[in-house]
């Protein structure tokens, strides 16, 4: 896939006050640690993830999308009325039916004539809705379109801590699955894609590839469960160590369709901007793209994994922050369960600010410390 016609014109974003640290989820599950005799600090040592942050109880996702959908389109100065398409990516959502975007596109203020619907594909689900746009606007089907999502993580750590803490049967071994619920945070973004003769940025979509090896559906599967009290709650359960190794083959295989689609060099790509899993995984992606690490832009020491919007909340406060400069070829490495691939690449020549009450400055860019080599978490 390649673009001609699309920029990437603006970004949203919002960050929930409430702060969690692994200390603090270890405090927690102190009853399952003191039964396994498991070592203090152990989350964060694994993770490379300091902290990740909870909405308030209660906090429909809409809500947080509508404020990063607002935020994009201030930056932007367009007419909401030129936006043809509302695309709700997150995993998260108000309810089954209808579309959560509904509510979005009407407390926007959006145009009747604009498609408005909710895409799922766990950690993937905004960059597939950017693709639609995309696709739909060097068609000339639209003008603009908008992307948004809100990833709410209360639900699941609760879940696993309580689950951990009850389930007097699980050994050092059997308790690994639910590792990585511990590291999900929540966070809201927004992505504003518009025609090049609407854009005030130049920021041209360029290449684009996909990839699906789906015969490894199975290695992260959350929903809905009852316990054997019949009290229902949302967990997770992922082999993190073969998804690790099957997605990191993906990954390769993706990178190489990209670098071909778009006839790029590694040497091109000023700066990255992946899906924020942990310390680990980002090392060995790096090292298996042969992309070096000062070019990586990381929110996860700070917000966790946030699912869909990790990618997209990574580069809005990459831009941010002046991580990003004008001019610079951009890669956007995306990943998620499935297990499925997006990876794009942007030429970045200027950034739109929003200004006044709707603008949220971002927290600081954590510094990172050496990473810690591969672990088991056991």
């Amino acid at each position: 896939m390649h673009y001609q016609q699309v920029c990437l014109e603006s970004l949203g974003y919002s960050l929930p006050d409430e702060i969690v640290t692994s200390d603090e989820v270890e405090r927690r599950l102190e009853p399952l640690y003191s039964r396994l005799r498991l070592p203090e600090g152990r989350l964060e040592l694994m993770s490379g993830i300091r902290q990740r942050r909870l909405w308030p109880r209660g906090m429909r996702p809409s809500q947080q999308s509508i404020t990063s959908g607002q935020r994009a389109i201030a930056a932007a100065g367009i007419d909401p009325l030129d936006i043809g398409c509302l695309v709700h990516g997150s995993v998260c959502r108000d309810q089954l039916e209808p579309a959560t975007a509904c509510s979005v596109h009407d407390t926007l203020d959006l145009p009747q004539r604009c498609q408005v619907y909710d895409v799922s594909n766990a950690c993937l689900g905004l960059l597939n809705g950017v693709l639609q746009v995309a696709n739909l606007i060097e068609l000339g089907q639209i003008r603009a379109g908008l992307v948004v999502g809100t990833e709410d993580s209360r639900a699941l750590l609760e879940a696993t801590i309580n689950q951990l803490n009850r389930d007097q049967s699980l050994t050092r071994e059997s308790v690994k699955p639910a590792f990585a619920s511990l590291t999900i945070g929540s966070a809201s973004a927004a992505m504003l894609l518009v025609h090049k003769d609407l854009s005030r940025t130049g920021n041209v979509l360029g290449s684009a590839a996909v990839r699906a090896h789906t015969s490894h559906h199975t290695l992260c599967q959350g929903g809905h469960e009852a316990s054997p009290s019949g009290a229902a709650g949302v967990l997770m359960q992922t082999d993190s160590e073969k998804l690790l190794e099957e997605g990191l083959a993906m990954g390769v295989a993706t990178f190489n369709d990209f670098l071909a689609a778009g006839q790029l060099t590694r040497d091109k790509l000023a700066r990255t901007i992946c899906h924020q899993v942990g310390g680990t995984h980002r090392k060995l992606m790096l090292q298996s793209l042969g992309l070096p690490v000062e070019r990586d832009y990381v929110t996860y020491p700070w917000l966790g994994n946030t699912g869909s919007v990790a990618l997209p909340v990574t580069l809005a406060l990459a831009v941010e922050s002046g991580f990003v400069r004008e001019g610079e070829q951009l890669a956007l490495l995306g990943i998620g369960s499935g297990i499925n691939s997006i990876m794009l690449a942007a030429q970045w020549q200027r950034t739109l600010v929003p200004r006044g009450a709707e603008f949220q400055p971002a927290r600081p860019h954590f510094e990172l410390s050496p990473i810690t080599p591969a672990a088991s978490p056991a």
